[in-house]
């Protein structure tokens, strides 16, 4: 609903949410189950500005942006593709921003909510492979589950 009411964005498409396994660091505490979507936007601002956004959207649901990475979170959005854009953005705070998002191709509950939306779009950087085909290709064994469909690896 935040990012239907941003000015300049529209949200096109919405992929199923999937319950998934939590990604952690090795020697750190288990997580909770996360739940997984991915949104589609038409965005006619810039993406240091939607990163922005996102950011501040993270932080207003109580997110703790000094939380050290890959820590359990209330709410984690990331921009995953931009266009056919592939870069590495420097951000006014210092940080980078990767686009693509570097480990999309390594994540299946990232991937296979993408392939709902467009499992048929080239990723940039990808050798020319789709959205489907590194899903395909992907080798993360994590649980993925849409609500009452268990999905295999």
């Amino acid at each position: 609903d935040r990012l239907g009411g941003l000015d300049g964005v529209e949200v096109v498409a919405v992929s199923q949410v999937y319950e998934t396994e939590a990604h952690v660091l090795p020697g750190t505490p288990p997580q909770p189950d996360h739940l997984n979507a991915v949104v589609h936007l038409k965005a006619e601002i810039g993406i240091e500005r939607l990163f922005g956004v996102l950011r501040r959207i993270e932080n207003e649901a109580g997110r703790d942006p000094k939380a050290p990475k890959w820590s359990a979170r209330v709410l984690d959005m990331d921009i995953l593709l931009f266009g056919d854009l592939s870069a590495e953005i420097a951000l006014e705070d210092g940080s980078r921003l990767e686009i693509p998002h570097p480990g999309m191709k390594e994540r299946r509950f990232v991937l296979q909510p993408l392939s709902d939306l467009v499992h048929n779009l080239v990723v940039p950087g990808a050798d020319g492979a789709t959205v489907s085909d590194l899903l395909e290709r992907c080798t993360d064994s994590t649980r993925v589950e849409r609500y009452g469909q268990r999905l295999q690896p």
